[in-house]
Order: structure tokens, then C-alpha cells, then sequence
């Protein structure tokens, strides 16, 4: 089930971009983004009164909050930069910089949460990283 739930992410990841791209034409980057995390506000908040996820608030813990807050800073902060490259740059270059995250997040696993770095991690990190100077160069 989490591979149709990764498939679906890249798929709205993919549309988020060009949607971005056209709808950003002539707004400040900043102001684009915070109307984008409105939606993205609402949106999560409905998703939590849908599932009446909300009972569960009260059993999250001190270091689950600090880690989720750190972690929705550090969301805010790739928002805030992703959009000004993409009103400056182009959608077919900024995208392949912005998924680099994939290289830089196998690669902090393996410092920080002790995941394997297997051979095939390597390559695909390598291949990553080559694919994406082609597609930017």
C-alpha cells in the first residue's frame, strides 16, 4: 500500500509544479506560497476531522512535537525557496535540482536513522546526481 501512496506523491508532486509554474506568473513568490499552504492548511485539517484523527493531539509526545514542528520549518523553508526558483527559473530545470531531496535524504538516513546504504542505494544516488547535471546542464 505505501508503494500506491509514493506513486500518487510523485504524481501530485509532478502537477504541484507545472500547476505552480502557470499560477505564478505576475505573484510575489512569497504571497504564491502562502496561498499554497492555506489549501495545504485546509485541506490536512479537513483530512483530520474526516478521520476524526483529531482524539490523537493529546497523546503526542514532547519530542514527536519538537521533531514535527522542526520538520514543518524545514517544509516551509523548501516551499519558500522552491517557489522563487520556479517563478526565476524553469519547471524542466528546478524540478530535477529540487528532487535531488532524494540523494540528500538516503544519504542523511544512513547518517542520522542508521539505514543501510546498500550498493543499490549508491547507484541510484549516483545515477540521481548524473541524470539531474543532464537534465540542468
Amino acid at each position: 500500500m505505501w508503494l500506491l501512496f509514493a506513486v500518487l506523491s510523485s504524481l501530485f508532486a509532478a502537477l504541484t509544479s507545472i500547476l505552480a509554474k502557470i499560477g505564478i506568473d505576475g505573484v510575489n513568490s512569497n504571497l504564491a506560497t502562502a496561498i499554497r499552504t492555506f489549501v495545504v492548511l485546509v485541506m490536512a485539517w479537513g483530512m483530520v476531522f474526516l478521520t476524526n484523527a483529531q482524539t490523537g493531539i493529546d497523546e503526542i509526545g514532547k519530542k514527536s512535537w519538537v521533531f514535527l514542528i522542526l520538520s514543518g520549518l524545514a517544509t516551509g523553508a523548501s516551499w519558500l525557496c522552491y517557489y522563487r526558483a520556479l517563478q526565476i527559473g524553469e519547471a524542466s530545470k528546478v524540478v530535477p535540482i529540487d528532487k535531488l531531496s532524494t540523494v540528500i535524504t538516503i544519504l542523511l538516513a544512513f547518517l542520522f536513522l542508521h539505514e543501510n546504504f546498500t550498493p543499490k542505494s549508491i547507484a541510484g544516488c549516483v545515477l540521481i546526481g548524473i541524470g539531474t547535471l543532464l537534465m540542468v546542464l
